[in-house]
């Protein structure tokens, strides 16, 4: 296994966002777009929206069985109903809409709360959820967007471009074909389109496409059975059969350079899903039933950490533990460093459900000062302060069976 560095104590970590009312000039290439003249208001505002000093957090909640769908408002605790969803088998969302995914299309629902980062400064906005409508995509669609354009990648390889404006007014649109088809989502990235095509044999070959989908670059990469990807401040992830390739721009040029496991994994223990903290750049996935792998993106090098079987896997990113939601219903955490379990939480969940058994499983979403875990036989979602032992700092009682979640506003 590759060297790793030291880290700083994962109780240690302290983010702070820094608001400004106005941004200096020139392109706007943050996750929202202005809808006015950036000179007269934010970037990244919208009309109706309202601009805040901290984030507007918020989760999406569906119950598949009854179609009941709300979010709730991490900074009152209320829960607003929305129009139901029935048999959904995944919610994704983009850092604002909530896409569920159900046999015959992809409902859209704007959460209403979102951020625009500039690096140096963040804006936080929040407005009226709403009901968007649906997609033509059936259950196994991926969805993945940027600030211009929503990629809707089917089953089949075949994606289409959705206008991202048009979502934020509450419509749909037309979309855009893109032409050919692909082994995995079609992923915007850096006002192009990043996606890999099949080679035959397991194997394809990294494209970069512009925005009306003509193939622009070929970086000299290869990626072996693709599963998962992930965006982050140093590029895009894909995960390959022996590692992840990291998709980056800079000066109009695209490269890929390939992180490699280190080892041989057999392909049951493979990272094929990540999950992380938007804007972070340690990725984690499950490594089979029992142990997680950590990817840190900036330092090109991936950590097998053992734990108990997992059912749900984050992090914060560096400095902060690995989060680890196990069989026995409570969330335990690993410095990621030595493997350690540094804290657990006493059993918030039935224990004994794992996933593959039951259906969707119960998921850990992770921002700046806290985590977040859906408890769908109780009626709950629980908030944790990993920063403070995995102290339960609320939970709340929730009038949608929450089968399903995922938050907003980051």
């Amino acid at each position: 296994m590759t060297v790793r560095r030291n880290v700083t104590p994962w109780a240690a970590l302290a983010l702070t966002a820094l608001l400004t009312t106005s941004c200096a000039g020139g392109e706007d290439n943050s996750p929202e777009r202005a809808t006015t003249s950036p000179s007269a208001t934010p970037h990244g505002y919208v009309e109706g929206a309202r601009e805040a000093a901290e984030q507007q957090a918020r989760l999406l909640l569906n119950d598949p069985a009854s179609g009941d769908t709300g979010v709730l408002d991490l900074i009152t605790g209320e829960v607003h109903r929305t129009p139901p969803v029935k048999d959904a088998v995944r919610l994704d969302t983009d850092g604002r809409f909530g896409y569920l995914h159900a046999p015959g299309a992809t409902h859209v629902l704007d959460g209403g709360a979102w951020m625009v980062d500039h690096g140096d400064h963040v804006h936080y906005y929040s407005a009226a959820t709403r009901d968007v409508g649906e997609l033509p995509a059936s259950g196994r669609a991926q969805v993945r967007a940027d600030a211009t354009v929503t990629a809707v990648t089917d089953e089949d390889g075949h994606a289409l471009l959705h206008d991202r404006g048009e979502l934020e007014k509450g419509r749909v649109g037309s979309p855009r074909t893109v032409p050919g088809s692909y082994a995995g989502p079609v992923v915007p990235y850096e006002e192009h389109l990043l996606a890999l095509a099949h080679r035959g044999s397991g194997t394809s070959e990294l494209v970069v496409l512009d925005r009306e989908g003509e193939r622009v670059a070929a970086p000299d990469a290869t990626c072996e059975e693709p599963r998962g990807d992930a965006v982050t401040r140093r590029g895009v992830v894909l995960g390959c059969a022996d590692g992840a390739l990291l998709v980056r721009a800079a000066g109009g040029s695209f490269t890929a350079e390939r992180i490699p496991y280190g080892e041989d994994v057999p392909e049951a223990e493979r990272a094929t899903a990540f999950r992380h903290r938007p804007g972070s750049d340690t990725l984690t996935a499950p490594a089979g039933d029992d142990a997680v792998w950590v990817l840190d993106v900036t330092e090109r090098n991936w950590t097998r950490v053992d734990t108990g079987p997992v059912v749900a896997a984050n992090t914060a990113g560096e400095g902060s533990p690995l989060l680890v939601l196990e069989a026995d219903g409570a969330v335990h955490g690993y410095e990621i460093e030595t493997g350690k379990r540094v804290a657990r939480t006493k059993p918030l969940l039935q224990p004994g459900k794992r996933p593959a058994v039951d259906g969707p499983a119960p998921v850990i979403e992770v921002d700046r000062s806290r985590a977040y875990v859906n408890d769908p036989d109780g009626g709950k979602v629980f908030e944790l302060d990993y920063n403070d032992g995995l102290r339960v700092a609320r939970s709340f009682d929730v009038d949608v069976k929450p089968v399903l979640m995922a938050e907003t506003g980051r």
